[in-house]
C-alpha cells in the first residue's frame, strides 16, 4: 500500500469479484428494512432508501460508493463486510438480498473496520420536501 494512503485505506488480503459485489448491491437499492445491517438501538428505525452503492476497481483498489436517506448505526460497515464476502467467493450475491428479511442484526459475517471508510458528504432535501422525507426515515418495523 502507498504509505500517504494508510490513514485512507483497509488493507484486504484476498482477491474480490467486484462484479459479484456490484451483483449483490443491486438488490439492496431502495427502501428497505436494513435491521441486518445495522446495531440496534432502542427506538431506532431501521428502514433506509439505499440510493447508491456500487463497487469500482482503480489497479489494485476497490472503491464503495454508498448513498442512502439516512444511515442507521453500523449500516455502512455491515453492508461493506457483507460485500466483501460476496467478493471474496464466500456469499453468492444473492444472500445479501436474503438478509434483507431478518429482523435483527446477522452474524454471518463480520461488519468492515471502520479504518478506510470516509464520511465523503452530508445532503439534505429541499426544505420543501424535509418534514414528508423525516416521516419516511423514521418509519418502523411493522412485524
Amino acid at each position: 500500500m502507498d504509505p500517504q494512503q494508510a490513514r485512507y485505506v483497509t488493507v484486504w488480503p484476498r482477491a474480490l469479484d467486484v462484479d459479484a459485489m456490484n451483483a449483490a448491491s443491486r438488490n439492496l437499492l431502495g427502501l428497505h428494512d436494513f435491521a441486518a445491517f445495522c446495531r440496534h438501538r432502542v427506538g431506532a428505525t431501521t428502514i433506509r432508501d439505499l440510493q447508491r452503492l456500487e463497487w469500482t476497481r482503480d489497479g489494485d483498489q476497490v472503491t464503495a460508493h454508498v448513498t442512502a436517506d439516512a444511515f442507521c448505526w453500523s449500516m455502512v460497515r455491515s453492508l461493506v463486510g457483507a460485500l466483501l464476502a460476496v467478493g471474496a467467493g464466500r456469499r453468492s450475491p444473492g444472500w445479501c438480498a436474503a438478509l434483507l428479511e431478518a429482523s435483527h442484526r446477522s452474524s454471518d459475517f463480520a461488519a468492515a473496520p471502520a479504518h478506510g471508510l470516509t464520511l465523503v458528504g452530508v445532503d439534505y432535501p429541499p426544505d420543501d420536501e424535509l418534514a414528508a422525507r423525516t416521516v419516511i426515515t423514521r418509519d418502523l418495523r411493522r412485524r
